[in-house]
């Protein structure tokens, strides 16, 4: 019997030195904030060292969550889309410090009131969300279908480009490139400026222009509705959240699970739309470099001169924190949408890790807790597990 237990414990998998220490930390999350699945992925040096899936993918069938599982990444869109831009730039195909909406062939509702402050936004501005919104203020329109739609009179919810026409009739908050405020909008614009220099919808261009020389082909666009989620997405869930009106014409007279309906996930492609696996997203952030030259790297990083001597700061796409002096730096991403928690950090010493949930998330310790698993490896695996997820 013994013999038997010995011989069953060489031939099961074995936990690699040290990794238990990120598998302990979310478990820990999804039990204490009583969530309902995961994902982590871990890379070293650019080796894929570890990829998990945690709890279930759906809950009803009781599907568990795999490794190479979809999650709608909200905001972790966002450093994807600066990508896209630097890249153009460093091709020649833009001016970073250009007139962002000179580029688009959109114009304001009719009678409307146009600040003068909105010809004078420059591209660069918008990636380091200094463009004058401010959503603390006036809002998020990537969040108001329903008023935009009834204002502009279109079914709702209006697509992206409906969104800047009726943006174009609203006044800024601050002066551009004055401060920096958080905004969905600014990238929103970022993506129909792609669109509009390439000929491309976002999606596509991206896919082969960024995605594609990283060798990622997984990832696509999400969709707001459950019935039209891809094959491997998860589910998502509401939390303590109860059902609101949609902003879906064809939905009205019947409340909706936040998740599905409330908002249109559809226009949020170049700042929240993308699906991806936790693999997907350690993978872009390792291949940064195979789209991005030293020079575009820098700038993506780089601190904008409003930042002052604030100890981290926006780039382009990225929070960015120096570490010491010799010009090290983590960088990372959160994102957050009804049923989705997603982070992805690119750590100085060549660790790279992404964590999606299929829920939101309750509090903010997810941060430090992988942090200091990562700091608790003694030994990093040798092998290199991207190959076994193309």
């Amino acid at each position: 019997m013994k013999m038997t237990l010995l011989l069953l414990a060489l031939l099961l998998p074995q936990d690699e030195p040290g990794i238990k220490s990120f598998d302990d930390t979310m478990e820990t999350q999804l039990r204490v904030q009583k969530l309902a699945g995961a994902s982590l992925a871990v890379a070293k040096d650019g080796r894929l060292v570890h990829a998990r899936g945690y709890g279930l993918a759906d809950i009803e069938n009781k599907d568990p969550v795999t490794p190479a599982a979809l999650f709608r990444i909200a905001s972790l869109s966002k450093p994807i889309t600066a990508t896209a831009i630097l890249r153009l730039a460093q091709d020649g195909k833009l001016d970073l410090d250009g007139k962002a909406f000179a580029l688009l062939d959109l114009k304001p509702p009719a009678e409307a009131t146009v600040d003068p402050r909105l010809a004078e936004i420059t591209i660069r501005q918008l990636l380091q969300h200094t463009g004058g919104w401010n959503r603390e203020k006036s809002g998020d329109p990537m969040f108001k279908s329903t008023q935009i739609a009834a204002a502009l009179g279109v079914p709702s919810p209006p697509n992206s480009n409906a969104i800047i026409r009726y943006m174009l009739g609203q006044p800024l908050d601050v002066d551009p490139g004055t401060r920096f405020a958080y905004s969905n909008f600014g990238y929103c614009v970022l993506g129909r400026i792609i669109e509009q220099l390439t000929g491309e919808s976002y999606e596509n261009h991206v896919k082969k222009n960024v995605l594609a020389p990283m060798g990622i082909t997984h990832m696509t666009q999400g969709r707001s509705l459950r019935e039209n989620r891809e094959k491997d997405e998860v589910t998502y869930y509401p939390g303590a959240a109860k059902p609101v009106k949609p902003v879906f014409d064809l939905l009205q007279g019947k409340d909706v699970p936040t998740p599905y309906g409330a908002f249109n996930l559809e226009a949020m492609d170049s700042h929240g739309g993308w699906l991806a696996s936790a693999i997907d997203l350690v993978r872009f952030a390792s291949s940064l470099d195979k789209v991005l030259n030293e020079k575009s790297l820098a700038t993506m990083f780089a601190k904008p001169a409003n930042a002052g001597n604030a100890s981290f700061y926006y780039g382009c796409g990225w929070m960015v924190r120096p570490v010491g002096a010799d010009g090290k730096m983590n960088t990372w991403h959160t994102g957050s949408l009804a049923g989705s928690s997603t982070l992805l950090v690119r750590r100085h010493d060549g660790l790279v890790w992404a964590a999606l949930f299929n829920e939101r998330l309750k509090d903010e310790k997810l941060d430090p807790a992988l942090h200091k698993a990562a700091d608790a490896v003694t030994e990093w695996p040798k092998g290199d597990l991207f190959d076994k997820y193309r």
